[in-house]
């Protein structure tokens, strides 16, 4: 192996080490702004709707999965009825098109033959606007694999940043008005270094996103007066 060829070895080698010392990365950010009182009574329970749902580009349906299989979770959890059932349940008033973008819409939904009595026999407190996605925003590195008569093997270094952004609209459809907005920011950098073997050290952005998001949706709802 020529001088160049050893040092580029070296390099890599103390690049792919010090990724997997360091883990994958992930920096995040939750903030919110409330607009009205909150606060859930027993019985009551929430549903979570993609908000880019009548907007033409359906925010992930694992996602929204994901903060509601979390916001039901635990002592703490809070009771979420499944979107497809509250829609179904609601048809067609939370179609597409005829679902309201704005929560001055609601007293005329609610004064709809049925619709009324249809939410409270769902028990629906809250319907929860999820909008938002996560994104490849950067990466770079090399990597290269290669097999031959005496076997084979990856040998380089690759990583990759993903950038989550959602926020979640909270109307209270018990005072027909907009309780406020929670949002969750996540940026995670992965790795993957491989010497012979590729090491994956994967950055959850998405899933933290998810969680982060629950959480202060939980503790937003729960609190009774305006901060």
């Amino acid at each position: 192996m020529s001088n160049f060829k050893y040092s580029s070895a070296r390099r890599v080698i103390a690049v792919a080490i010090t990724a997997t010392l360091l883990g994958a990365c992930v920096t995040s950010r939750v903030e919110n702004i409330r607009e009205g009182n909150t606060g859930i009574l027993e019985g009551e329970g929430i549903v979570i709707m993609a908000k880019s749902y009548h907007l033409g580009n359906e925010t992930e349906t694992k996602f929204i999965s994901c903060v509601g299989d979390s916001i039901g979770r635990g002592r703490t959890g809070l009771r979420v009825v499944p979107h497809t059932e509250f829609v179904d349940a609601l048809f067609p008033w939370f179609e597409p098109r005829t679902a309201p973008a704005e929560t001055k819409g609601l007293p005329t939904l609610m004064s709809r033959p049925g619709v009324a009595e249809m939410i409270k026999e769902k028990g629906v407190r809250y319907v929860i606007w999820l909008d938002g996605d996560t994104d490849k925003v950067a990466g770079g590195g090399s990597l290269s694999c290669a097999a031959g008569p005496g076997g084979g093997g990856c040998f380089g270094f690759a990583w990759w940043q993903n950038d989550a952004n959602y926020e979640a609209s909270v109307w209270d459809l018990d005072g027909l008005e907009d309780a406020g907005s929670v949002s969750a920011d996540v940026s995670g950098t992965s790795f993957l270094p491989a010497i012979v073997v590729p090491i994956p050290l994967i950055a959850r952005t998405q899933t933290k996103a998810c969680n982060a998001l629950a959480d202060q949706l939980k503790l937003f709802i729960v609190s009774e007066e305006i901060a």
